[in-house]
């Protein structure tokens, strides 16, 4: 069994994989939809189960998803009625949500489980598109509510060892997620900007430099305009985190409203 990567994705706007392309920029999205298709061509095995961090779950203690068949949690306002209809039947990984549990206890940390939640579109959306057989099981695992980013490359740390049991760990969010500033066209230099730090810092350094660096994000060109609240950013500390000693990789590089954003794998 080979060791799976670390993947950092965008997960898009809403459900914008399934809706006719935006008449004033049609291929707005198609770049990073044919990157999410090619995501399982990039992987060593068709993984064993995914443990998935969205952007999209803040909790006081890291909470595993512990339901057998979520449903889908349509997190998102004002899109057209067949969005609130998408289905995505992936089951759910609760034996997997113990183990992640257990080793996060290990290194010290509190956690806790929901069985009631769904999966919600930081999930569904992006894993539809590079999924689309709904057939290899997912654990959400949320956000710890504070959204330290040291905590978090903690947390990708204690689950480095799971990658090792074909288990593939994503972080979903976005590399610019400014809503405000999406239309604006003075936030495209800082996009560029902290996206070329991104690229260096996570393809560039050693993984100890790497580390430091991401703790101290907010310090580096452009991040605040890119991130006034950092949630999005924070699935890629996890990944990062679990990624252990294995260099980045720039595996996505794209634009939606002129501002740069990309994926990110390790190993």
């Amino acid at each position: 069994m080979l060791r799976q990567p670390t993947i950092f994705l965008p997960h898009g706007g809403g459900p914008c994989f399934f809706m006719d392309p935006p008449p004033d920029d049609p291929q707005r999205w198609v770049g990073m939809e044919a990157y999410l298709r090619s995501i399982p061509d990039a992987l060593p095995q068709k993984p064993a189960a995914l443990l998935v961090v969205s952007a999209h779950w803040e909790m006081p203690v890291p909470t595993v998803l512990s339901k057998a068949n979520p449903g889908l949690l349509f997190d998102y306002n004002g899109f057209p009625p067949h969005t609130y209809r998408l289905t995505f039947p992936a089951p759910g990984a609760p034996e997997l949500g113990q183990r992640v549990r257990a080793l996060l206890g290990e290194a010290g940390m509190q956690t806790d489980e929901d069985a009631q939640r769904d999966y919600d579109h930081g999930v569904f959306v992006p894993l539809k598109v590079a999924f689309p057989e709904a057939d290899v099981p997912i654990l959400q695992l949320s956000l710890r509510q504070g959204l330290d980013p040291s905590t978090h490359i903690a947390i990708g740390a204690a689950l480095r060892g799971l990658r090792d049991d074909n288990v593939l760990i994503i972080g979903s969010g976005l590399s610019f997620h400014n809503l405000g500033g999406l239309g604006d066209p003075r936030t495209a230099e800082p996009s560029r900007r902290f996206d070329d730090w991104l690229v260096d810092t996570l393809c560039g350094k050693t993984a100890a430099a790497r580390e430091q660096a991401l703790a101290a994000w907010s310090q580096a060109p452009g991040a605040r305009i890119c991130h006034p609240r950092e949630e999005h950013l924070l699935p890629l500390m996890v990944a990062a985190g679990a990624a252990g000693e294995d260099a980045g990789t720039q595996a996505y590089s794209g634009q939606i409203w002129g501002k740069s954003v990309s994926a990110f794998h390790f190993g």
